[in-house]
């Protein structure tokens, strides 16, 4: 499946107008556009013309990640859009910071996401057949939400709607207990969940602590993951790395533990919102941060989404599952629409040969 030309700008329309009240269906426009494709149901596609858009996450975020996009079209408009539904000044603070404000959840989950879209937006202006032969779409972490808005299963206020439950819910319990998470790196002898079974028995032998979390929170690419929990634990990881092989780790600028078991309280809340919520059946393939695999429908999204924040991103699963092909099938080209170039790099050490074909948001025109 492909998307038809002009589309976004389309399905990103947000003029305050009597006949839509602010309400913006992507997909019923998605849908009404596929039926003007051009390509036959059983015509091949080469895959050397297909494209993959990748959209990153929380972390990626920095003060002024909007400035070359405001001049397209929506932009501005997408972003007073969420900041009615957030009751946050979100443009603001995603320009002119400051940095700690940003790093805040319940800032940087809506702006990274918007500003992902707002991505696509560009594209949508510079190059709209790029936009036509999109073939599937992933999202690292919150990432997924900008990616499930492309993709028509959500519309733009729908994700704002759910981006809010699911950001103040995790800064909630962030708050609740003093968590952190890092970035290990190590080889192929790492002893990554030993490091966290040993760090767990510190914090209740050594500290006496009751019921403390320490696990796997994303497997980024060979030898690269992140570790969340109780600060404590994850300090006891970074003073003892070289114990269990890790060659270094780099702290996440997030405020919590997230994709572990201290965020339940966030997996309940984003439940109930996510019951009150219409999805629709992707037009697009869509993969899951939950299984590294694609989604099959509405409702496999809707049922696995909130444990989206409960277990580790299986991101290098994804990236195979998109990229893995025999020898001789042509790679497509993959769009990163997110803030930084984090993907890519990860995509890099997952598959070089896919990262030959990457192309990071600031070159994406």
């Amino acid at each position: 499946m492909i998307f038809c030309r002009k589309i976004f700008r389309h399905c990103l329309r947000l003029m305050h107008s009597e006949n839509n009240s602010n309400s913006i269906d992507l997909t019923q426009i998605l849908q009404e556009s596929l039926t003007n494709k051009s390509v036959k149901p059983t015509q091949r596609i080469d895959p050397a013309e297909t494209n993959v858009f990748l959209f990153s996450g929380q972390g990626s975020q920095k003060v002024g990640m909007a400035d070359d996009l405001l001049q397209y079209p929506n932009v501005n408009e997408m972003f007073n859009v969420a900041s009615d539904i957030l009751e946050i000044d979100l443009l603001s603070t995603c320009q002119n910071g400051p940095q700690s404000k940003l790093d805040k959840t319940v800032y940087c989950q809506p702006a990274v996401v918007i500003t992902a879209l707002a991505g696509v937006e560009k594209l949508q202006s510079t190059n709209p057949s790029i936009l036509e032969n999109c073939s599937c779409t992933a999202g690292y972490s919150v990432g997924e939400y900008a990616a499930l808005v492309f993709a028509g299963v959500l519309t733009f206020e729908s994700a704002m709607h759910l981006i809010k439950v699911r950001s103040r819910a995790m800064q909630k319990a962030s708050d609740i207990t003093k968590s952190s998470m890092i970035t290990a790196v190590g080889g192929k002898n790492t002893q990554f969940k030993q490091a966290c079974i040993a760090a767990i028995e510190y914090c209740k032998s050594g500290l006496t602590m009751e019921d403390p979390v320490c696990s796997i929170s994303a497997y980024l690419s060979p030898n690269v993951i992140t570790v969340a929990g109780n600060i404590e634990a994850i300090n006891f990881i970074r003073e003892n790395k070289a114990k269990f092989g890790i060659r270094k780790t780099i702290p996440i600028p997030v405020s919590g533990a997230f994709h572990t078991k201290l965020m339940q309280y966030a997996a309940d809340e984003l439940r109930v919102a996510v019951k009150k919520t219409t999805f629709q059946d992707p037009l697009i393939n869509v993969y899951s941060n939950l299984t590294g695999k694609m989604y099959h429908g509405k409702k496999d999204i809707s049922k696995r989404l909130p444990n989206q924040v409960i277990y580790p991103v299986r991101w290098e699963q994804t990236m195979h599952s998109i990229f893995l092909r025999p020898e001789g099938i042509a790679m497509p080209t993959i769009y990163d629409l997110g803030p930084g170039n984090q993907l890519g790099t990860l995509l890099r050490s997952c598959n070089g040969k896919a990262w030959k074909k990457y192309v990071p948001a600031y070159k994406a025109e």
